[in-house]
Formats: C-alpha cells, structure tokens, sequence
C-alpha cells in the first residue's frame, strides 16, 4: 500500500496522464473523464474487466499487467493507494521525474474551481453519490461527477457534465478527501473505520470535523448516527443541516414503511412531502433524506426534490440482482463493515418475504477482520437465517496468521448458523444445497466476492436442494 503524500506538487497542466490500476470503477471513471477533457490517457491493470474494456472503447490505451514500458510518453502518473510500492510503473515514473500524483489530486485538478458537492461518511455514499446526481439530471440539471460506483440508470460512475456544478463521492479512508475546495459538505455517518490508516477513533472523527469545517457553503449531516453527532458537536460551521429520523432532524423522516421499496414522509421547516422510492430497506430512505437536504441547499423545494430522489434505482454491487435459478434468487451487495451488512440484511429480509437469506460473507482486508469479526459474526448471525464464510479478501494487506475467514465463522455462537468453506466451488455447491424455493442468497463484500455467482448460479442449476 502506498499512503498518499498530499503536500507533492499537482501539476498546472497535464498532456498525457497514465494510470495504474485504472481497471477500478473510480480510477476508470476519472480516466473518462481526463479524456473528455482532450488529455491523452493510457493505464494498466493486473487483469482484464469490463471497466478495462470500456475505458479502452472510449480512447484509452491500456494493458494487463505492469511493466515500465507502458508508461509511454506519459507526462504525469496517476495512482492509487492500493499499488505496492515495487510496482514497476510507480518505480519508474519517480525515476523519470514524472509527475506522480494520487487519484485524489487527479480529481483536484479536474474539478478546478467549479462549485463542489462532497459527500462522505463510513457507509451509504455511493448510493447517496447516486442519489444526488440522479436527482439533479431529473430536474434538468446536468452536474459533472465522479462516484465510487456505477450508477445503474445511467451505467457509469462518472461523466463530464454541462453545469458549474461537481459532485464527487469524497473517500475518507485514506483522509484525501480533506484536499478538495467543498462547498457543500454531505456526511452520512461516521462509523468508525479505517483505524489502520488513521489510527485511532479520535483521528478518525477529527477527520470528519476537518473536513466538514472547511466547506464554505453548508455541512449536511445524520441525526441519527452516534460518530456523525460527535463530529456536528465539533464542529465552528455556521451552517449546519441535520437529517433523519430524528425528532429535532431539520429534514425529518416519518412513516417509514419498508414492506417492498421503502417509502416515507420528509419534513422541512413545517412542509411535507411524501417519497417512495425504487430501492429497499431503511437505511436507504435516510440517504435520500440526506440527498434531500443537499438539494435544499442547492435551492431546490422539497417537493421537487423528494420526486426528483425517486428516479435512482441503485447502484452496481448494492444489493444487485443477478439472476435466479430453482426458485432462488442471487443477489450482490459491497458491504464490508458490519453496519453494512446490517443494513444489506435488513434490506433484503424487508422484500424477501417467506423466504429465508443465505449469506455469503468474503472478509475484507485482514486489519478490518481482526478489528471487527466478533461485531461480524454477531449481525451475521441476527440478521442471516445462514451465513457460508469464505476467506479474507487482504487487498492491499499482507496475510496476518490466525485471521482468516474461521475467526469470523468461529464466533457465532451457533455454529448450525454458519459454514466455513474456503474453496469457492465447495462454497457454491454448498449454498446450492442449502438453498430451497424462495430463498435469497446474497454475496457480501468489497473484494472479488461477486465472482463467485456464475458458480452459484450453476451449481443451483444442478442441485436438487436438502
């Protein structure tokens, strides 16, 4: 892993910029981007994608694999956190005297001095991203963005857009989203996380307090999560606007029914407005109330922004549909904190009906697994009728002995409700006989977890269940 250096230079103009790893649904997004403004773009990756794929039909010039002769006549490098600092395109280019900048001063440099919408937190701000720009093109605006995930109904996490407007997920992981000029601030929770980054708790949420603190416009924020109070309690804004479920919340969330997609009333300054919306689950009305208030401070009314919310239909990878075999429908989702696959699972048992939940769980990153399996299992347990566990997805991380996925399976406190299973063809053929008519499976995790529902899918084609 390599730690972003914020303090290095961002050039003033870039003429040709490769990318390393642009095969991710951010660094492919921004190198759209970088190409609709007349830069020459070129990237590699470690394995072909559809995102590679899709990059390179736009104009890009890309490779599989790493090797210094990709970087070309390359004038600036792109990177992101998750490279080693051996790789030979990174090595390279601090040999050559390039410019060798993070993605997150690549972004810096594309929003320029537009007016920026920001929106951060532990959970929820892809779909929040989402939320917001969908909302935007419905009532004839057209902001440019860049989010962390590809926004179903228009099948890009990214595009170059007609208004002054930029609104951009802002990634707290690393703490680069205290480097961008936000005008409007969006946090939707403050779940502790990232510890190995940030150290402590308390890094943390004064992360959260910079960030929000520096907006020059407005600081939108939950009233309802326990980290996200803390911050609004830190903080010298002005102008702060709270949202959620909370009585004293200033865009308040009433008659919540999550019986199919949700629905539910919003309240600002004595006006109501009812919203119903494409996708399920609680936790997705508060992310809308939370695209809501940003559109109120946009100068939009309630009305107009409640109706304009309930175009977005989703997002890829949040609780995505992706096929059905038997009678069993399989579905993805990119939880991978446990107030995540909380809030998957609440989801999917408010549309699953009579059904059962199958969970197939990939642990991500050996610190987050070892931080956090006990709070893991627990919500696995509560929330899944049964959870196959796969291994630890390390990412950037070398493995750590004794974490893998059993330390998470070995915590439930019924074993009957969990199934350790390394092997992912074992994993499929065993969920396929679990599984009976009306179930969902459900594969959770930021990793490469999805990978595995081709093999799902087939092995319920072949199983006659249990």
């Amino acid at each position: 892993m390599i730690r972003p250096d914020l303090s290095l230079p961002i050039p003033e103009s870039i003429t040709a910029a490769h990318f390393i790893g642009i095969g991710g649904s951010g660094m492919s997004g921004l190198a759209k981007m970088f190409l609709d403004a007349g830069i020459r773009v070129s990237g590699s990756d470690r394995a072909d994608s559809d995102n590679l794929r899709a990059i390179a039909a736009a104009g890009a010039t890309v490779h599989v694999g790493h090797d210094a002769a990709h970087l070309g006549d390359a004038d600036t490098v792109v990177h992101t956190g998750a490279i080693w600092p051996e790789n030979p395109e990174f090595v390279t280019a601090k040999q050559r005297g390039l410019h060798v900048i993070h993605r997150s001063q690549a972004l810096h440099w594309l929003i320029g001095g537009r007016r920026l919408v920001s929106i951060a937190g532990a959970h929820g701000k892809t779909t929040s991203t989402g939320m917001v720009v969908t909302a935007l093109q419905a009532l004839g605006t057209y902001p440019n963005f860049v989010n962390g995930g590809v926004i179903e109904q228009l099948g890009t996490s990214s595009a170059s857009g007609s208004d002054d407007l930029f609104i951009v997920e802002a990634d707290e992981s690393d703490g680069t989203f205290l480097l961008y000029d936000t005008a409007i601030a969006l946090i939707t929770n403050v779940d502790p996380d990232h510890l190995d980054h940030f150290g402590s708790d308390e890094a943390f949420h004064d992360a959260f307090i910079r960030f929000a603190d520096r907006a020059s416009e407005a600081v939108v924020i939950s009233s309802d999560d326990a980290g996200a109070l803390r911050v609004k309690a830190g903080l010298s804004h002005q102008n702060v606007i709270t949202f959620g479920l909370a009585e004293g919340a200033d865009v308040r969330l009433t008659d919540v029914s999550t019986a199919g997609p949700v629905a539910a009333t919003l309240t600002y300054q004595g006006v109501s407005a009812h919203m119903q919306l494409l996708v399920p689950g609680e936790h997705n009305a508060i992310n809308a109330a939370g695209a809501v208030a940003v559109l109120l401070v946009l100068g939009h009314d309630l009305a107009d922004a409640a109706r304009a919310v309930e175009s977005f239909s989703g997002t890829v990878r949040r609780f995505e549909l992706h096929g059905a075999e038997r009678g069993v429908s399989v579905y993805d989702d990119y939880a991978h904190h446990p107030t995540e696959v909380k809030a998957a699972l609440e989801a999917a048992r408010s549309v699953v009906g009579a059904g059962r939940i199958i969970a197939i769980q990939q642990p991500h990153t050996y610190s987050r697994t070892q931080h956090m399996y006990r709070e893991f299992a627990e919500v696995l347990e509560a929330y899944a009728d049964h959870t196959v566990m796969l291994d630890v997805y390390g990412a950037r991380e070398d493995p750590v002995p004794g974490v893998t996925g059993e330390l998470v399976s070995d915590a439930f406190a019924d074993q009957e409700h969990v199934h350790y299973v390394p092997d992912w063809q074992a994993a499929a053929d065993y969920t396929a006989a679990v599984a009976r008519e009306g179930d969902y499976v459900i594969t959770l995790g930021c990793g490469d977890v999805h990978l595995i529902i081709p093999q799902v899918l087939e092995s319920l084609r072949r199983a006659t269940g249990v």
